[in-house]
C-alpha cells in the first residue's frame, strides 16, 4: 500500500488510510509505503516504510524507489495506492512485480484542474485493475473520466461508532457556557464553504438564536492539490469582521482525536456547507458520518458525495446548493428542536458505516482484484 495521506498527517482521508491499512492486514500480508512519522500510529503485523522527509514531490520520488524495491523483493498480489495521486508509482511497481494495481479514489483524483495530472495521471488511474471509490458520486466522475464500470467498486468511509456522553467539559474549556454549539469541522479550503456561511448564514441564525456560536476545528490545507487551499482562514477572518460577529465564532484550529469526538458529542448542529467549485468537489463527507455516531446531526448542501454521508431527515439536512436562506432555517430548526429530534437516528445510520463494515467490505475488493 502506498500512500502520503496517512497519520500524522490530520483529515478524513488520513484517517480512512491508516484504518484500510489495518484492515487490509487482518487477512494479507502489508508494507505501507507512507510519510514520514507514519509508523508511530500503525502497529500490528504491517510492516511499515517510513519516508524520510515531508516533502510532497520527494516523498513521491522516495515512495518510487521503495516501491519498485518492495515490489522487486516481495512480489505483492496487489499493489493499493491510498489515492490518484500515487498512480504512477502504483502503476510502475505493479509492471515490476507482475501483481494487480489498486486505488483508492476521492472526487478530487478525478476532477483536479491540473493540466499535467489531467494528461499523465487519469490516464494510469484508467490502467488500475480496480478502482475503489469513497461515493456515489465519485463513481460517476470516474465513469466519466473513461474508467470501465466493471473495475469500479464503491466503498463508503467508515467511522468509529463508541458514543461519549456530553459533559459540559468542552464549552467550560472553551469559554461557551449556555452556547447553542454551531460545529465545523475541516480542512478550511474554497470547497468547504466556511467564509461564505459566515457571511450568509451565521447572521440569520444569531438574529433568531443570539447564545449561538460557531466553532470551527480545523485549519488552511497548505499541501492541498487544488488551487484556493492557502490563505482561506484569512477570507475566513475577514468575514468574521464583516458581519461583526467576532463575538460569535470560536476558531480553534487542528485538535486532538479525543477533543473532536468531545466536539460531536457537545455540539447542537454540524454546519457543513461545502461548495461546487470547478476542478474541486466534497467525495464524501466522513465528518457527516462522525458527527451522526454521537447523535449529531448536519446541515450540509446536497455536492459531491455528501448525498452518501448525510441521509434527508435522518441524519440530518440536504438542501440545494447555494440556497442560504434554506440552509439557515434548517440550522436553526434543528438547534431549536434539540439533538433529541434526530439523536437516535443520527446514530443508527451511523452504525452502517462502521470501519468494521469497511474493512469487509475493501478486503473483498482487493480479494477479487488478486484474482487472475
Amino acid at each position: 500500500m502506498v500512500t502520503r495521506n496517512m497519520p500524522p498527517l490530520r483529515g478524513g482521508m488520513e484517517r480512512l488510510n491508516a484504518h484500510m491499512a489495518s484492515e487490509l492486514a487482518e487477512r494479507y500480508e502489508v508494507d505501507l509505503v507512507g510519510p514520514l512519522g507514519c509508523s508511530a500510529f500503525l502497529g500490528g503485523s504491517t510492516r511499515v516504510h517510513e519516508a524520510p522527509t515531508s516533502n510532497v514531490a520527494l516523498f513521491l520520488l522516495w515512495a518510487l524507489f521503495k516501491s519498485v524495491t518492495i515490489a522487486l523483493r516481495r512480489r505483492p498480489r496487489v499493489i493499493l495506492g491510498g489515492s490518484g495521486l500515487v498512480a504512477p508509482i502504483v502503476r510502475i511497481a505493479a509492471l515490476v512485480s507482475g501483481g494487480r494495481s489498486a486505488l483508492y479514489l476521492h472526487g478530487l483524483d478525478i476532477v483536479v484542474g491540473h493540466s499535467i495530472y489531467q494528461r499523465i495521471w487519469i490516464p494510469l488511474i484508467r490502467r488500475a485493475r480496480l478502482c475503489i471509490c469513497n461515493s456515489r458520486a465519485t463513481a460517476t466522475l470516474a465513469r466519466q473520466a473513461g474508467i470501465h464500470p466493471d473495475r469500479l467498486v464503491v466503498v463508503n468511509p467508515g467511522a468509529d461508532t463508541a458514543q461519549i456522553p456530553a459533559t459540559g467539559a468542552f464549552h467550560r474549556r472553551h469559554g461557551i457556557d449556555g452556547a447553542k454549539v454551531l460545529l465545523s469541522v475541516g480542512r478550511i479550503t474554497e470547497r468547504k464553504g466556511l467564509d461564505l456561511f459566515i457571511e450568509h448564514v451565521l447572521p440569520r441564525v444569531v438574529a433568531k438564536i443570539p447564545e449561538a456560536r460557531l466553532v470551527v476545528i480545523g485549519d488552511d490545507a497548505p499541501d492541498a492539490l487544488t488551487k484556493g487551499a492557502r490563505g482561506m482562514r484569512d477570507r475566513v477572518e475577514r468575514a468574521i469582521r464583516k458581519t461583526g460577529l467576532e463575538a460569535h465564532v470560536v476558531l480553534l484550529g487542528p485538535v486532538s482525536e479525543a477533543e473532536l469526538t468531545d466536539a460531536y458529542a457537545s455540539s447542537d448542529v454540524h454546519v457543513f456547507p461545502v461548495r461546487e467549485v470547478p476542478g474541486d468537489i466534497e467525495g464524501f463527507g466522513m465528518v457527516a458520518i462522525e458527527s451522526a455516531t454521537q447523535g449529531l446531526p448536519t446541515v450540509a448542501f446536497a455536492v459531491g458525495g455528501v448525498t452518501d454521508a448525510v441521509s434527508e431527515g435522518v441524519s440530518g439536512r440536504l438542501i440545494p446548493a447555494g440556497d442560504y436562506a434554506g440552509f439557515a432555517e434548517a440550522t436553526i430548526s434543528l438547534v431549536t428542536d434539540g439533538r433529541a429530534r434526530l439523536g437516535d437516528a443520527c446514530r443508527e445510520f451511523a452504525a452502517g458505516f462502521s470501519w468494521d463494515r469497511f474493512g469487509v467490505a475493501v478486503r473483498d475488493a482487493i480479494g477479487g482484484a488478486s484474482k487472475v
